[in-house]
């Protein structure tokens, strides 16, 4: 299970109620004209009044809608997955194609370097891909896949989901990693680095990336690859937002029939010391076909937790009992085994949620090497579950092909990792988070001494500036010259920043 499950889990479990309405924000009039001006902010926080003239030009100079607090669509446009963060851009831009995106970051520049965010699925952890006062680049209606079968290359716009990709290269029995959920962004999930159900066979996503096409802070459209704009690839291959809007992903595709195995193994949650010490004695052994997570959880209420472990086997069908065999025989047959032959884009949308904005979470994350009897005792000891709230921990597998990249081949230096460790609380929404937030900080702090950096993609409000530059690594250096050299004003800085050696003004 991952993020997304937990919340479908959970909001289900709770029967959460729906969003509620919110209040307009900018100075609008209600048939959607021009407003006089609006009050915006940069980057740095200083105010700047936009006046009516400068946003008309900005409207014919786009073909994307331009939405100001009461139009219609400026609430859906402005929210993200999780409705803790509830932020409000003084205006959202919806490119349809490169040249609007270039017009928005032009505007921006233009006036005094506005606090700029951009959205591709909305599933920021950290709340990133949107704020306040500032102006939010929406690319829900720039999402296109092409695929050339022969090449085995496909061809993704900024803002496409993953969902229409996998869809794309599963008629022609192809594949590129991605991540674990059909609604994700494919911006934010490969520029952080791309974690998913066939990384270990594959490789992360970042690994498979050929060329992308990229909005730089200047507003020029850049092509990078390994043959040009070297630098630049390389930084937009794990260093996530920081040198602007990719408008095109080259992907390498792979052969792969249309079905895997995947499922689940339940077990009862009194079982989990046990589970997560024999897991953590198998993970390092397993197969490249073969991706185990496992989760720990427990819903709101008086209903039963449970511990299960998640299997998605892209090997020969005829391999697989091999594959599982030592980790089946050391557990025992599980209370509930859900896992068979399933289509790969079925088992992609198993963690789709109808409705996550019913749900508020909070999540902290973190990488480990390894997974012993400590750490084993350490998560069982930490989980705290309480009747008020959704509560659990889960792992994601790394290793296999994603171990065998050098840490400074790309941005991404969290290579030699066993997996990522997660933490996650879910309440109700619209009400207070306070209680919840402060017990998954108390449970992560038993479990974060077994941690050695977390994943940028699942960043956190807690985490310091100090935090995400000692994250890079060794890749620090590299990066901050990339950054320097594209982004000198850091205009692109709602992300896992990193900042310019010498910042300039937008």
């Amino acid at each position: 299970m991952d993020r997304r499950a937990f919340i479908r889990s959970a909001a289900g479990a709770a029967a959460l109620s729906a969003l509620r309405p919110t209040a307009a924000f900018a100075e609008v009039t209600s048939d959607g004209q021009l407003p006089d001006g609006i009050d915006a902010v940069t980057g740095e926080g200083t105010g700047v009044r936009i006046p009516r003239s400068a946003l008309a030009d900005l409207r014919a100079r786009v073909r994307g809608p331009i939405l100001f607090a009461s139009d219609p669509g400026y609430d859906e446009a402005r929210r993200l997955i999780n409705p803790a963060f509830d932020r409000r851009p003084a205006l959202i831009v919806q490119p349809t194609g490169a040249a609007d995106i270039r017009t928005a970051v032009q505007f921006a520049r233009e006036h005094g370097g506005l606090l700029l965010a951009v959205k591709c699925g909305g599933h920021s952890q950290s709340g990133q891909s949107t704020c306040d006062r500032g102006l939010l680049v929406d690319l829900s209606r720039f999402r296109d896949v092409r695929i050339d079968p022969a090449a085995q290359r496909a061809w993704v716009t900024g803002g496409s989901l993953l969902g229409a990709v996998d869809h794309e290269t599963a008629t022609h029995e192809l594949v590129t990693p991605l991540g674990t959920v059909s609604h994700t962004g494919v911006g934010g999930l490969v520029t952080g680095g791309g974690f998913g159900r066939l990384a270990r066979k594959y490789g992360l996503s970042i690994d498979n990336l050929l060329s992308v096409q990229i909005v730089t802070a200047d507003g020029e459209l850049r092509y990078a690859s390994t043959g040009e704009n070297p630098d630049l690839f390389w930084g937009v291959r794990g260093g996530g937002g920081n040198f602007g809007i990719v408008t095109s992903f080259e992907l390498q595709l792979h052969p792969m029939r249309r079905e895997v195995i995947g499922g689940n193994w339940i077990y009862p949650i009194s079982r989990s010391r046990e589970i997560l010490t024999r897991f953590g004695e198998f993970a390092p052994q397993a197969s490249d076909e073969l991706y185990v997570g496992f989760q720990m959880l427990q819903p709101p209420g008086n209903a039963a937790g449970e511990m299960g472990l998640e299997i998605c086997y892209c090997g020969p069908e005829s391999e697989y009992e091999r594959a599982v065999e030592p980790l089946r025989r050391s557990l025992g047959p599980p209370a509930q085994d859900t896992v068979k032959r399933i289509a790969y884009t079925a088992l992609q949308k198993s963690g789709d949620v109808s409705d996550p904005r019913a749900l508020a979470i909070y999540l902290k994350s973190g990488f480990i090497p390894a997974l012993g009897p400590d750490l084993a005792e350490a998560i069982v000891e930490s989980f705290t579950p309480h009747p008020a709230r959704f509560t659990a921990v889960f792992f994601q597998s790394s290793g296999g092909a994603i171990a065998r990249v050098s840490r400074d081949a790309t941005a991404f230096p969290h290579r030699s990792v066993l997996g990522n460790l997660l933490t996650a609380v879910g309440w109700p929404a619209g009400q207070s988070g306070t209680p919840h937030i402060e017990a998954i900080r108390a449970l992560w702090s038993g479990l974060e001494p077994f941690t050695e950096g977390f994943y940028f993609n699942d960043l956190d409000p807690d985490h310091k500036a100090k935090d995400i530059l000692s994250n890079y690594q060794r890749n620090l250096e590299r990066l901050t010259a990339v950054k320097t050299r594209y982004d000198p004003s850091n205009l692109f800085r709602l992300n896992a920043n990193v900042k310019p050696a010498t910042p300039r003004a937008a």
